[in-house]
């Protein structure tokens, strides 16, 4: 079965960085996309990144120039550095991963459990 396992979330103080991990089993072909989304309390979920296979990355507009998406096809893991953080990158990081066109075209897709990032002096 498909499962996503993130890593590298943590506290933060403002202006620094962390880099999380995405690391995914169960995938016996590159998957269509990767994406990275975050959720604060009390806010809804927002798409921060993602790749595709052919290696194009988009972002959202609230990180574009301080956070960068990358993808290791022979690990199967995607990572999202993060630089310059502020308070209000404080969230919960999802992992998310669509396997085919197929896939995308249904809205079917797989989820990490998250990991907290809190950015706070």
């Amino acid at each position: 079965q498909v499962q996503l396992v993130e890593t590298g979330g943590g506290l933060v103080q403002p202006g620094g960085s962390l880099r999380l991990s995405c690391a995914a089993s169960g995938i016996s072909f590159t998957p269509y996309a990767m994406r990275w989304y975050r959720q604060a309390p009390g806010k809804q979920r927002e798409l921060v990144a993602s790749i595709i296979v052919g290696g194009t990355t988009n972002y959202g507009d609230s990180v574009k120039g301080r956070f960068t998406m990358s993808r290791d096809n022979a690990k199967n893991t995607a990572y999202l550095q993060m630089n310059n953080l502020k308070p209000e990158d404080t969230a919960v990081y999802f992992c998310n991963v669509v396997l085919s066109f197929i896939d995308a075209s249904t809205n079917k897709d797989y989820w990490g459990q998250g990991t907290q990032v809190t950015v706070s002096s």
